[in-house]
């Protein structure tokens, strides 16, 4: 059965999220579109929301949200426990967030990347694992109260 990876975004990123959204499907992901559907005006919150809970919740692995500058997305989803979202604008950025940070949520700024290199960003994250070792006690303090 295909992993399957929630997706969102606000107005600013629904063009890429519909770019994005084929990518996964080519590369034989599940693809769950949590919106938004036009690239009229919306709240990115509920989206991110709808991500970022799911990713928390256990209920999938790893997800992706897009928006303007990605920063609006990435603070939300970094509100829900044991979610790691990192905004990526390089496929180098994407590979070390996850190789050292274990970043289950990509968030794509839309406005400042093109398509192609967000494809490159995304096939790099898809690909690399969380090494472990001495990053584990730091990601383990993430999740440290405080």
């Amino acid at each position: 059965m295909a992993e399957r990876v929630p997706i969102g975004s606000d107005h600013a990123g629904f063009e890429l999220k519909q770019r994005i959204k084929r990518r996964l499907e080519t590369l034989g992901y599940e693809v769950e579109d949590v919106g938004t559907y036009s690239d009229e005006s919306v709240d990115y919150p509920d989206f991110a929301k709808a991500v970022a809970s799911r990713v928390s919740e256990g209920k999938v692995r790893r997800g992706v949200l897009m928006c303007g500058t990605g920063l609006g997305m990435s603070y939300v989803a970094n509100r829900f426990p044991k979610v790691r979202a990192a905004v990526a604008w390089n496929p180098e950025i994407a590979e070390l967030s996850r190789r050292h940070n274990d970043c289950n949520v990509l968030v794509l700024p839309a406005r400042f990347i093109d398509e192609e290199e967000a494809e490159k960003i995304l096939d790099r994250w898809i690909d690399a694992s969380f090494e472990g070792g001495r990053h584990q006690k730091r990601v383990e303090k993430i999740e440290m109260d405080v």
